[in-house]
């Protein structure tokens, strides 16, 4: 069994106010009990998010209906207020409304970094400060390394559970206020740990990545909001110019997709790149979609930036690996990340995050990709791509 581990939170004082972000599921419970058996105070805190309605029992979901009415039983299990707050509007506007126009423009959308970045590492942290906490405490899994120069984000002990991707864009003076207890835990430990202390949450299912996608259908949602997204377009290959077929929709592709491109042409064809301006989708085969180098912009330092000679890391996707790299400066501030090897599916919209070792150094937003076969470029207005165009 699972031992209890000991809170500690560096730089707060015994018994202070710590706020804890409570979503209504097992990783913020456990955090929230940890926070409580240090003898910090601790206050819960949930948001919701979306139209809990829409989202009333149904399980898989996070920041809505059942959710909320779990955090609040977590909450009297452990004798500690908690208080649900209505930034529903704020998360329309700075997490939904940014998913649909990132894919309007043709490019792939994270809104998990959308919402920590703007909703739980900003406003929350405000709330925070206004309680009069001395920290807040998420359920997060990633590390927080009190390091030389200040705090440093470290990826997670558990690989399968790390969440250190999605938070690349907390910056150093609101990763100085946040502490991650369930950092060196792993999922089962958790759940264990939850279970060994009553919390009614222990067994309660993961929450799915697109929260306020009641049903994982992003395409419906998309055309809801904008009735007009489904402009046709033709399908072309990349490297023949030829067209191939006409699409419903350029947000119903992503850069790397491979399955239901609705062409047929007895050649494996992936999407590799998407034209907004012309409503057309760019598909070719695998070769196509490889990337030698791209540029971010956006770009988060939560360490110093490396010199171009030394050696890091970097992952595309938060599926995806990390691989070796090395960044360069580029022009406006923004950062060339040339790979050792190429990779495939480089898409635009995504983010890019640097590592060195399990540290997190930072990382921005994918703006534009260098192919690996063809000439390099930079993003032309509408969001398209540096490919080579038919």
């Amino acid at each position: 069994m699972s031992a209890i581990p000991t809170l500690h939170l560096p730089g707060v004082p015994p018994g202070a106010r710590v706020v804890v972000a409570m979503s209504g599921g097992v990783d913020s419970s456990l955090a929230a009990a940890l926070v409580v058996r240090a003898g910090y105070e601790a206050v819960g805190v949930t948001l919701q998010l979306y139209d809990h309605g829409a989202a009333t029992g149904r399980p898989g979901t996070c920041c809505a209906g059942r959710d909320i009415r779990d955090a609040r039983r977590v909450a009297d299990h452990l004798a500690i207020p908690h208080y649900v707050l209505d930034f529903e509007a704020r998360f329309r506007r700075a997490v939904i409304d940014d998913f649909v126009d990132t894919y309007l423009a043709g490019r792939t959308p994270v809104p998990c970094v959308r919402c920590n970045q703007r909703i739980k590492f900003r406003d929350l942290l405000e709330v925070a400060r206004g309680l009069g906490a001395a920290a807040l405490v998420t359920g997060h899994y990633v590390r927080r390394v009190e390091g030389p120069e200040g705090p440093e984000l470290h990826v997670a002990a558990d690989p399968r559970k790390d969440q250190s991707w999605f938070l690349f864009a907390t910056t150093r003076e609101q990763l100085a206020f946040c502490h991650f207890p369930l950092g060196g835990l792993t999922k089962d430990e958790t759940r264990r740990i939850a279970a060994v202390l009553g919390l009614p949450t222990a067994r309660k299912a993961e929450s799915q990545d697109i929260c306020f996608v009641p049903d994982g259908d992003h395409v419906r949602l998309v055309e809801r909001l904008r009735p007009d997204a489904a402009t046709p377009g033709e399908i072309v290959h990349v490297e023949e110019g030829r067209v191939l077929g006409r699409h419903g929709g350029i947000h119903r592709y992503t850069v790397g997709q491979r399955r239901g491109l609705g062409v047929a042409t007895g050649e494996r064809l992936y999407v590799v790149a998407i034209d907004a301006r012309r409503h057309r989708v760019l598909v070719g085969p695998r070769r196509a979609t490889l990337t030698r180098a791209l540029i971010m912009e956006a770009v988060n330092w939560l360490a110093g930036p490396p010199p171009p000679e030394r050696r890091i890391e970097a992952r595309h996707r938060h599926n995806e690996p990390a691989v070796p790299a090395r960044v360069e400066p580029a022009d406006d501030g923004r950062v060339r990340v040339v790979f050792e090897a190429p990779e495939s599916g480089v898409a635009p919209g995504q983010a890019c995050v640097l590592y060195e070792g399990t540290r997190v150094l930072g990382g921005g937003w994918i703006a534009a990709v260098e192919p690996a076969g063809g000439k390099a470029g930079s993003a032309p207005t509408g969001g398209t791509p540096a490919v080579a165009q038919p």
